[in-house]
């Protein structure tokens, strides 16, 4: 039986976007799912036949603002009734490497050309959308642009407003710090920074990749009536009432 809405996701080749595609998997309340992908992602497609639920993969080879925004609307056009939009997309690894134009490609142009498709299928009013902690629009564009460098928190700032500008009424952001469990997140780090948590402000606390998911889930599952930005704490409080709230 197909759920009460269905989902698009955006990134899902991440450690954060295939785990968001589990745990959409895992809730009844989601179905059908369509990911939005370069390519087959062949753990989630696996992923789906193991959940015995609906995947509908949408495939844009030549990943272009314009392609994206059509194949969108496109994924879109067949399916009834509300769906939730979220995207993980993001460049994570080696972002001191390439040029701001080139980050600036991903994060911010992909990124508002997938909002505007869920705005103009109708079918979308809230989008939940990860950056990073400290995206800041206003931040210096110049330096290496390393993540939580200033050029990077500009590019996830520019991506925040170029969401909201373009995309449904309502945008929910997520901005973990560390992320434990992603594939660019160094294994020492990952052991190391947990064990001074009971030190570290709650909005620098570390975050897994489930618990990013779970909060994305949770925020979505609420109809929130208006946009806001979700940190350590506001995901972790996400997370617990929506599970006290489950039957």
């Amino acid at each position: 039986m197909p759920g009460e809405t269905a989902a698009i996701v955006l990134g899902a080749s991440g450690s954060v976007g295939l785990a968001l595609v589990r745990e959409l998997l895992r809730d009844g309340r989601f179905d059908p799912i369509v990911v939005v992908a370069r390519r087959t992602l062949a753990d989630v497609v696996k992923a789906a036949r193991e959940a015995g639920k609906t995947l509908r993969e949408c495939i844009v080879p030549d990943m272009n603002p314009g392609a994206l925004e059509a194949a969108t609307i496109d994924a879109l056009r067949s399916i009834e009734g509300d769906v939730e939009g979220f995207s993980t997309l993001g460049i994570g690894a080696n972002t001191a490497k390439i040029t701001l134009a080139e980050h600036r490609a991903v994060d911010v142009d992909l990124n508002a050309a997938f909002a505007r498709g869920l705005k103009a299928s109708g079918k979308v009013k809230h989008m939940g959308l990860m950056t990073a902690l400290g995206a800041d629009p206003t931040a210096k564009e110049t330096g290496s642009g390393a993540a939580g460098r200033a050029r990077y928190n500009r590019v996830k700032g520019d991506a925040e407003q170029a969401v909201r500008a373009a995309g449904p009424s309502i945008v929910s952001v997520f901005q973990p710090a560390m992320i434990i469990g992603s594939q660019h997140t160094p294994g020492i780090a990952e052991k190391i920074i947990p064990l001074f948590s009971f030190i570290t402000p709650a909005r620098f606390k570390s975050i897994t990749v489930d618990e990013i998911a779970k909060a994305m889930i949770a925020v979505a599952k609420a109809k929130p009536a208006s946009g806001a930005v979700y940190q350590y704490p506001e995901m972790m409080d996400a997370i617990r009432r929506s599970q006290s709230s489950s039957p």
